[in-house]
């Protein structure tokens, strides 16, 4: 046998998910309740709803979606956003947040993957930290829905078109928590500062992240 038969079967199976997917129709799934009931990922902090201009919710094409940026006294904390959809097709899927930085004037420093707990077990998802100028701050995030916490953009997209031709669900929600990291005290910032202050940002992202993925199950779909 060639060394490229080998990889048919494999074609066969892909090619057959691209087509069950155009073809047949998928069910819309509602959330077990509203997005605007997700609670507080860390207790104690004032909340700000964050509207999403109707343009921009075209574009993205998600079903609901929760913004809310929390402050401690008059600082942000961090923010949260859940866009979620209730099925995906062509011209409304998930977009991936680093798609969009360039274009807000934020520069990625570094990429990399970080494990949380979840009801569901140990996830991985996406570790970012970003500058625009001096600012920077620290993003996770991650895709939730139909039974799976998921970091990897490809493994997403494979299980979309599985979950599509199998039980005819495309439903699934970004997840993104910022944190902005900011050294205390005032002056120049020295590296020691800056380092401290990334650590207390790596807290804060770790902490929300764990309570939002588990709040989530209540709200997404089964």
């Amino acid at each position: 046998m060639r060394d490229w038969q080998r990889f048919i079967p494999a074609g066969v199976l892909f090619g057959g998910c691209i087509l069950l997917l155009s073809v047949q129709s998928q069910r819309s799934m509602a959330l077990q309740a509203p997005l605007s009931g997700v609670p507080a990922p860390i207790a104690g902090l004032r909340a700000e709803e964050v509207i999403v201009p109707d343009d921009q919710v075209r574009i993205a094409g998600m079903t609901s979606y929760v913004n809310r940026v929390f402050y401690r006294d008059t600082l942000p904390a961090f923010a949260m956003y859940v866009g979620f959809y209730d099925a995906q097709s062509q011209g409304k899927t998930v977009h991936s947040p680093k798609n969009c930085l360039p274009g807000a004037g934020w520069e990625e420093v570094s990429k990399g993957r970080v494990t949380i707990d979840t009801p569901r077990g140990p996830a991985e998802v996406n570790r970012f930290l970003i500058a625009n100028g001096n600012a920077q701050a620290l993003v996770y995030y991650w895709y939730q829905g139909r039974g799976r916490i998921a970091a990897n953009e490809y493994a997403v997209k494979w299980d979309l078109l599985r979950d599509a031709a199998i039980s005819r669900r495309t439903d699934e929600a970004l997840v993104r928590v910022i944190v902005p990291v900011i050294p205390e005290g005032t002056g120049g910032a020295s590296q020691a500062r800056a380092d401290a202050a990334l650590v207390e940002a790596e807290k804060v992202a770790r902490e929300a992240s764990t309570n939002l993925a588990a709040s989530l199950e209540r709200f997404l779909p089964g």
